[in-house]
């Protein structure tokens, strides 16, 4: 029986394919040539015939024009599916990461056991960096199996962006799914080895009965998402947090796991809670003195944190590069406008304020005679009753007709556990899951009062009563205008229905109008924002409206639907507006300005201070710090318990209201901002004493080149699209920076192959597709990426029609060509040459063999015989040439044939190139890997020979000149 090596080329089952690594004596493990990991197969040589094959020789009847080799090689490297480069997955993502995307990766890959906290900035793309780092151990065998864990109202999101951008199908491990999902286990077998890449709701994984089941089978890869709840500062913290900080611990303790912490805000002026988070990635860190280069040197190989400014232009000559050839600029919103709208309560509503506010104060002081508990009970139900009167008439309505979760409490700290969740916004609370509800004021006494005043409440709802909903319409009205898609967020869902109700038909015909609330599951929430924007269509004047409560304020990313964020009601906390306006304002929005309007009363008496010593105060740090600084919680609760006091206190004792406004607001006041800005003092220096160093650019630059070189560049993309699909008979039109393709009149092959990417109705509607210039698209759109899957399936089928030479119908890219071009003086050859490696790469899990392909230009000038080797960047420059006379068929297929004929005697040279690029590929290996010793030492690239021809292209110079 026929031994066949790895790299090999095998003829069977009428096809040609690539022997792999996996291959047995008596079964091949073969990948189709050209084909992608998912079309792998095996065969067993006993039963099946299989023979030795070489790449065919192209037809020298088979001329394209100037433009066919620039195609098939463009169509070529799009299809690699596994790069021969150090970045074994990016080949293979569909994705295109920004080159500052590529520190963390290149950081992981200096460890052996990858242990990092990745803090980049919101909006910056930490999920992509967790992704990339995440794929590349999984190609790499340096990990077998991943599990995500993040908040229930995540993971669906992470769960999607794990399979359409890297390709990693990963279970949903819930609550709702858990049982389901047992159901399919063995006897004694465990969900967490049946699945090998999970995304786990750590609320739901963290209890005890659940925990230990996960600590015993967890994966060796672990990412841990909004990694700041899950630890605790020394000053305290929920329960709920202690839990998951138990687990992680648990997690963290297998010194070979490798565990990826993501936050972007790590500390939030707390180093207590810093230093916990870095004790999970490596126990020294957690005492290790910062300040110390050491602390500093070992910090920095595991800790990354980086701002919108740093990345903004990245690998320019301020960097240190020699140029900007490589600079990249990533869109991000230049800044968001911010703009304070006030409204007055009508007489109506300020009578019903100013009784809500008399009753609580007399409650207040009434229970302060009866005890502790029934103090604080009738302080959570007080502070529950106004914040809801300064939603809605409907919230507090519900509020007043709801029982006070606090009154259930047997102590005052149970009534404190119970009743801060449901009023407070905390910066570090736990999930938003379920905090949107209407909070409850109704004590056991209270019934017909509160009764009267929920009815007076009820009465009061509409814009002839209610000026803010009066005001906010007038907002939105401008906001539409102005071409702008907002979305307006609501503490509580009672007031996030009626608005919604009250906006129905008072926008314009055009205008569809949605909310989102707790009520909707994470699924059915991403289900109804998709559904608006699908309603509203692409028809330029059509807006999209979204009504929101906190449920979407962390985590999902809006920014393809909409631009402008209104705070219908003032969080009592600004870290929670700076979240609502981040889920708009991040990487891959379009409009350059994000606009913020935020509606406060003038006469509430509550809306106006917290404005003034919360919001604009935060407003003002992120703008001299270019990032968010958390309120300090403890000061920000005095404040707002003090403002609450004062309010009840101006009902009941007016005359010592204005010295308490005095002496205890304003103290308080000036407290919080002393902290806040020792916090920020904080945050500025560890901005500056953590900064990224441990990548410096010109590798990052080195790196990028290597990969632009191999997978090709976003010019090249945008041009093979444009021109293949010309060539292809689709209508084009320019749109922006990109433009739209009506593909109704493309061969039928192109559009079933397109069909499943995009969509049959689309095609079978005329729909045009949108080609964007960015990375970041939304659904129906496609990127002019090499990753982005309608690309990649043109690639395919421009290089299957190229290599079936008796293919019908238009063939956009041919194998060999004769162009007559006023930019040569002599006769010039071109070949595309694909060249296969074969890698060892050794791993903690073993030493892996993997067979790449890379795609090369070589160029010679004379007869193959005798040719003079043309440099890259000569060979490169052939591609851009345009014919300048026209050549006579028969001329051109006589001269194609003795450039083919006379092939052979270029092999030495081609085989000495494959040689060289593997010693390169074998440095870069070595580069990436540099503090790594071990796995370093184990790194070996072989050429596997012969190399494809895929192409030749001879170059004339026009009549008249030497050939």
């Amino acid at each position: 029986m026929t031994t066949y090596t790895a790299g090999s080329l095998v003829s069977a089952r009428g096809r040609d394919w690539v022997v792999l690594p996996e291959s047995a004596s008596d079964m091949l493990v073969l990948r189709p040539l050209g084909g992608a990991d998912d079309d792998v197969a095996a065969v067993f040589p006993a039963f099946e015939e299989v023979r030795s094959a070489e790449f065919q020789q192209p037809s020298a009847d088979d001329l394209g024009d100037a433009l066919a080799a620039g195609l098939l090689r463009s169509a070529l490297r799009i299809g690699f599916q596994s790069g021969a480069g150090p970045f074994r997955s990016l080949a293979g993502i569909a994705v295109e990461p920004r080159a500052y995307q590529l520190v963390p990766l290149m950081m992981a890959l200096r460890q052996r056991v990858v242990r990092m906290l990745i803090s980049d900035d919101v909006g910056i793309g930490k999920t992509i960096e967790a992704g990339l780092i995440a794929s590349e151990l999984l190609a790499q065998g340096s990990a077998q199996r991943l599990a995500i864990l993040c908040s229930p109202a995540l993971a669906e999101q992470w769960q999607e962006e794990l399979r359409t951008k890297f390709g990693i199908d990963a279970e949903l491990v819930l609550a709702s799914t858990v049982s389901k999902l047992e159901r399919g286990l063995d006897l004694g077998q465990s969900l967490f080895d049946k699945h090998p890449h999970v995304v786990v709701s750590t609320d739901f994984i963290k209890s005890t009965r659940h925990r230990d089941d996960f600590v015993r089978h967890c994966p060796d890869l672990v990412i841990v998402d909004e990694a700041h709840s899950c630890v605790t500062a020394d000053d305290g913290g929920s329960a709920q947090s202690q839990l998951r900080y138990e687990l992680l611990q648990r997690v963290a303790a297998d010194a070979d796991r490798h565990l990826l912490l993501v936050t972007a805000t790590p500390h939030s002026g707390k180093e207590s809670a810093f230093r916990a988070l870095l004790g999970l990635v490596k126990p020294e860190l957690a005492t290790v003195e910062l300040d110390s280069d050491s602390g500093r040197r070992l910090l920095a190989a595991h800790f990354v944190q980086r701002k919108r400014a740093d990345v903004r232009q990245f690998l320019t000559v301020r960097d240190g590069l020699a140029d900007d050839s490589l600079r990249e600029d990533t869109s991000f919103p230049s800044d968001r406008f911010f703009k304070d709208e006030t409204y007055q309560l009508t007489p109506a509503y300020r009578a019903l304020l100013e009784d809500a506010i008399a009753y609580a104060g007399e409650r207040v002081t009434a229970a302060g005679d009866q005890g502790k508990r029934e103090a604080r009970i009738a302080w959570w139900s007080a502070i529950a009753l106004l914040r809801s009167l300064v939603s809605s008439p409907r919230a507090a309505a519900q509020t007043l007709q709801t029982r006070s979760a606090a009154a259930t409490a047997a102590t005052a700290e149970e009534a404190d556990r119970l009743g801060a969740p449901l009023i407070r916004d905390a910066s570090d609370g736990d999930a938003l899951e379920g905090f949107d509800v209407a909070p409850g004021a109704e004590t056991e006494e209270a019934g017909a009062r509160l009764a009267e005043l929920a009815e007076r409440a009820a009465q009061l709802e509409g814009t002839d009563a209610d000026r803010k909903l009066a005001t906010l319409i007038k907002q939105l009205k401008a906001l539409l205008a102005d071409g702008y898609h907002p979305i307006v967020f609501c503490r509580y869902i009672p007031t996030a229905e009626y608005v919604a109700e009250k906006l129905d038909g008072k926008l314009g015909r055009k205008t569809v109008v949605r909310a989102v609330t707790g009520t909707l599951s994470p699924q059915q929430r991403l289900q109804r924002i998709e559904e608006l924007a699908e309603e509203a269509g692409e028809d330029a004047a059509a807006r999209r409206v979204l009504i929101a409560t906190d449920c979407l304020s962390e985590g999902v990313n809006l920014q393809h639907h909409f631009d402008a964020v209104v705070h219908y009601d003032l969080a009592w906390n600004p870290t929670r507006h700076d979240q609502r306006e981040g889920r708009v304002d991040r990487f891959g929005q379009k409009t350059d300005t994000v606009k913020v309007i935020t509606l406060y009363g003038s006469d509430n008496g509550i809306d106006g201070k917290v404005l003034e010593v919360l919001i604009k105060k935060h407003r003002q740090i992120r703008k001299d710090l270019g990032i968010s600084v958390s309120v300090p919680d403890a000061a920000s609760s005095g404040v707002t318990d003090a403002i609450v006091e004062w309010l009840l206190m101006r009902s009941q004792r007016p005359e010592q209201a204005s010295l308490f406004e005095v002496e205890t607001v304003d103290e308080k006041a000036l407290t919080l901002e002393l902290d806040w800005k020792s916090a920020a003092e904080r945050e500025k220096t560890s901005r500056s004493r953590f900064a990224q160093r441990t990548i410096r650019p010109e590798e990052v630059a080195r790196e990028v080149t290597a990969i632009r070189d191999t997978l090709g560049r976003a010019g090249e993309i945008h041009g093979f699209v444009r021109q293949t699909l010309a060539a292809l008979e689709a209508v084009l039109r320019n749109e922006g920076t990109g433009f739209t393709a009506d593909l109704s009149g493309t061969p039928i092959g192109l559009r079933d192959a397109l069909a499943s990417v995009i969509g049959g109705d689309a095609l079978e509607r005329s729909k045009p597709v949108p080609f964007r210039a960015t990375a970041a698209v939304a659904r129906g759109e496609a990127a002019l990426v090499r990753t982005d899957p309608v690309v990649g399936a043109l690639a395919g089928y421009v290089l299957n029609a190229a290599l079936d030479d008796l293919a019908g119908g238009s063939r956009p890219a041919r194998r060999c060509g004769v162009i007559r071009t006023k930019s040569v003086e002599t006769r010039t050859t071109l070949l595309l040459v694909r060249y296969r490696f074969h890698l060892t790469l050794p791993s903690r899990a073993g030493e892996r063999q993997l067979i790449a392909e890379d795609a090369r230009l070589l160029a010679f000038e004379g007869a193959p015989a005798t040719a003079t080797w043309l440099s890259a960047e000569e060979a490169l420059n052939l591609l851009g040439l345009t014919a300048d006379e026209n050549t006579d068929r028969s001329f051109g297929v006589r001269t194609m044939q003795r450039v083919l004929d006379g092939l052979p005697t270029a092999k030495p040279h081609l085989e000495a190139f494959g040689d060289e690029l593997a010693a390169e590929l074998l440095t870069s290996h070595r580069r990436v890997r540099t503090a790594a010793g071990e796995i370093v030492r184990g790194v070996n690239v072989v050429a596997q020979k012969p190399a494809d021809i895929l192409g030749a292209y001879v170059y004339l110079p026009v009549s008249g000149g030497a050939a």
